[in-house]
């Protein structure tokens, strides 16, 4: 890793390369908790492709898309937005973080989080229960479990993370 990466919004020509980084996030990561089936599928790339160009081409203002660039290379990607949940009293929900594998522990993925949701914002997130690494990174940015879970073709648990202060919804743009 070079000494600061570059965090940016994405652009249209980054979207194979984030399609590329995001599936192979989701076959290291969730290898043993989803269907190799559903990792190792032909069509994974294409379909990852296909989000990132609707994600990039976007101009909804509720969308924050940053990835990290080192060397040359996009080794993060983090997608932020407005909580989809019925319940919610914070102002975001993280969709997506996840950082190549050489570059994990440097401070990228916490650089990403921070870009894509500033810490002064509420968010919440769901990740895969068992997902220990993921789950003390973002205990250590503040998230707890606050006992909702889902299985959406894995077993996900909800964090939440608020501000000192307690629950408030707050403007981001």
């Amino acid at each position: 890793m070079s000494v600061a990466p570059e965090i940016r919004t994405p652009a249209a020509g980054d979207v194979d390369a984030i399609a590329s980084l995001h599936v192979a996030s989701w076959q290291e990561t969730y290898r043993g908790l989803i269907d190799d089936s559903v990792l190792d599928d032909p069509t994974f790339i294409d379909r990852r492709r296909r989000y990132w160009a609707t994600v990039t081409s976007s101009t909804s203002s509720s969308l924050r898309a940053r990835i990290a660039i080192d060397a040359g290379s996009i080794v993060g990607i983090a997608l932020a937005g407005s909580p989809r949940d019925a319940d919610a009293t914070w102002d975001m929900e993280l969709f997506v973080l996840y950082t190549d594998t050489r570059v994990h522990g440097t401070g990228i993925g916490a650089a990403l989080l921070n870009a894509a949701v500033p810490e002064a914002c509420s968010a919440s997130l769901w990740v895969a229960d068992p997902n220990p690494r993921a789950q003390a990174f973002y205990r250590k940015h503040g998230f707890a479990v606050d006992g909702v879970t889902k299985f959406d073709g894995v077993q996900e648990i909800r964090m939440v993370r608020r501000p000192s202060g307690g629950p408030h919804r707050a403007s981001v743009r």
